[in-house]
């Protein structure tokens, strides 16, 4: 008896690949095995980038506050020290925001705090 191969399935799977591949450059758009590969390896690091980017926006928001703070006489360990121990629940992406987009606000905050 001849082997039982799933030709649609087959294709399907290869079409989706080659969709994915949309875009890429040479070789890596068209054939199968290169285009394989690249689809591959771009979705193993976008995996890894969700995480990084978030990891990247947190250095951030750090960094921005702390230049806040420094413009009020204080680093930013010592703002987020005094900003627990006075019990404000701001957290870092509303604190960069303020210390970027509205120092005037970011001010009545460090004020609040010291």
């Amino acid at each position: 008896m001849p082997r039982s191969v799933n030709a649609v399935a087959s294709r399907a799977k290869r079409k989706r690949i080659l969709k994915q591949a949309k875009g890429y450059w040479g070789r890596r758009k068209n054939v199968w095995t290169v285009a394989k590969n690249a689809v591959e390896k771009g979705l193993v690091y976008s995996y890894r980038d969700r995480k990084a980017k978030k990891r990247e926006f947190r250095k951030l928001w750090i960094q921005r506050i702390n230049a806040g703070a420094r413009e009020h006489g204080m680093s930013y360990s010592q703002f987020m020290g005094a900003l627990n121990k006075s019990g404000v629940e701001l957290n870092r992406k509303v604190l960069a925001d303020l210390a970027m987009n509205h120092p005037e606000a970011f001010e009545a905050v460090v004020k609040r705090v010291k």
